[in-house]
């Protein structure tokens, strides 16, 4: 919010005037209110593998993070150029492969990720597109040095958040909306339908039918699922209520099965289809594969993408970028060693207090070691594994993240963040102005993931 001379950022003028005036009972009081109005609407997010993984609210700061035009056009840039050649990257590899034929990335990373599927070799979904939703996480380090930390082509998720979050505070700071000219992100869930809509089958006749596929009740982000349904007007459904009949993928209705065209699904690539991944998954529905490779239904997104969200992948982006762009990536990553190097291997090992080390599979921050904040004996015990099995592992160094303020109960305290945007892919590119700000609560803590302890805020991108 504040310059080195503890002034405020032009971005933050008028709110720090505004903030400035304020009780800090008044304040303490709309957090209260935040947490009530979350709790009533059912805002909850399970953690599992906890010894209590009932469901818990995401904690909620009601300091904005503001960012300016300016700010916005660089980064959307850079978002729009990543998510393209994401894209392009996909097609590549399940067909003519031209990025490992050119020798800029190895072969065996590809054919050996488990996140691969070779039932979509030769495959071009409708439209030709593959990651239709991206989450693509950013952090920022100094006034203009943004970086991406990681990107989420498969199920990205946390888009309810940003949405409720904005209109919570539109419902408790009115006023902040009149002083403030914050361009909108309630039109996300009729963006996101028209671009589903979009890349529609080409057999589809009239108004494409939409559907989101959820595993159900018990999965942790099923409030987003039913929530996003509700807002697209389009049904929240279940393996269960599929089937495939007459060669389309149909759904079970009061007047007999009706066919869906396009499926927003939040089911993983392994539970999507028993008789082509998983045999015992129950969440799937039998034969869509087969729908899907005859190009009678759309998945979105599309099975495979997950590759995308592999960490050993992301330290190839920049060749990835430049390679499907023919430019240098706008948008940086963050410095990255591939333990399944030994020259990386051993600088990482003789660093471990230093660095970052993440499993190159791992979400949600589990299977990570923070090196300058673990003890010793994790340390030590990290070591163990990394050595074990290096190819597993990617390390980063600890950056010197960029951080706002957040409001307890003694007033403001800066904590870290970063920023997903949300990128919505069809014959256009449309990214979210703001996305969802993940803030770590906790002092000191660079981990933002809601899964352990962190909580969001509202984003808001200034009109210029």
């Amino acid at each position: 919010m504040l310059t080195a001379e503890n002034l405020p950022r032009p971005p933050y003028k008028n709110y720090h005037e505004w903030y400035a005036a304020q009780d800090t009972a008044h304040l303490i009081r709309k957090t209260q209110d935040a947490e009530n109005i979350f709790r009533k609407t059912g805002i909850t997010f399970a953690v599992y593998g906890h010894a209590d993984s009932s469901e818990k609210l995401i904690p909620f700061d009601i300091i904005p993070r503001i960012i300016s035009a300016r700010e916005w056009r660089k980064l959307a840039q850079g978002i729009e150029q990543r998510v393209l050649a994401l894209n392009a990257f996909l097609d590549d590899i399940y067909h003519k492969q031209e990025i490992i034929k050119a020798g800029r990335i190895p072969r065996e990373l590809i054919e050996r990720n488990v996140a691969f599927l070779p039932e979509m070799i030769g495959f071009k979904p409708p439209g030709g597109v593959y990651t239709h939703i991206v989450g693509t996480d950013i952090v920022r380090t100094g006034e203009d040095q943004f970086y991406v930390l990681e990107d989420n082509a498969r199920t990205p998720s946390g888009v309810s958040y940003m949405l409720e979050n904005r209109e919570t505070m539109m419902q408790m700071f009115p006023e902040l909306f009149t002083l403030n000219k914050v361009q909108r992100v309630e039109d996300y869930p009729r963006l996101l339908r028209q671009s589903l809509a979009a890349v529609a089958p080409p057999g589809c006749k009239g108004k494409p039918r939409v559907a989101v596929l959820t595993p159900g009740i018990y999965n942790s982000a099923y409030y987003e699922h039913s929530f996003l349904a509700d807002q697209m007007g389009v049904e929240l459904v279940e393996g269960s209520d599929l089937r495939v009949l007459d060669g389309k993928v149909q759904m079970r209705t009061t007047r007999g099965y009706e066919p869906i065209d396009v499926l927003y699904r939040r089911v993983d690539d392994d539970f999507l289809d028993p008789l082509t991944f998983r045999a015992d998954s129950a969440l799937g529905i039998p034969g869509i594969m087969d729908v899907y490779r005859a190009g009678n239904v759309t998945i979105a997104n599309a099975p495979g993408t997950g590759i995308c969200d592999d960490k050993a992948i992301y330290s190839y982006m920049p060749e990835i970028v430049e390679f499907y762009t023919g430019r240098k990536a706008l948008l940086e990553n963050v410095p990255t060693w591939r333990c399944s190097e030994p020259a990386s291997l051993k600088y990482v090992l003789e660093n471990i207090a230093d660095l970052v080390i993440k499993e190159v599979h791992g979400s949600g921050g589990y299977g990570m070691l923070v090196g300058p904040t673990a003890t010793k004996k994790e340390r030590s015990d990290f070591a163990e594994k990394l050595a074990a099995r290096p190819s597993n592992y990617i390390a980063q160094p600890t950056l010197a993240l960029s951080t706002v303020p957040i409001f307890v109960n003694k007033g403001i305290a800066p904590r870290h963040v970063d920023l997903r945007p949300y990128v919505l892919v069809s014959d256009k590119v449309k990214i979210i102005p703001g996305g969802l700000t993940r803030v770590a609560i906790k002092q000191g803590s660079l981990v933002v993931n809601s899964s352990q302890g962190g909580g969001t805020k509202d984003t808001w991108v200034l009109e210029d």
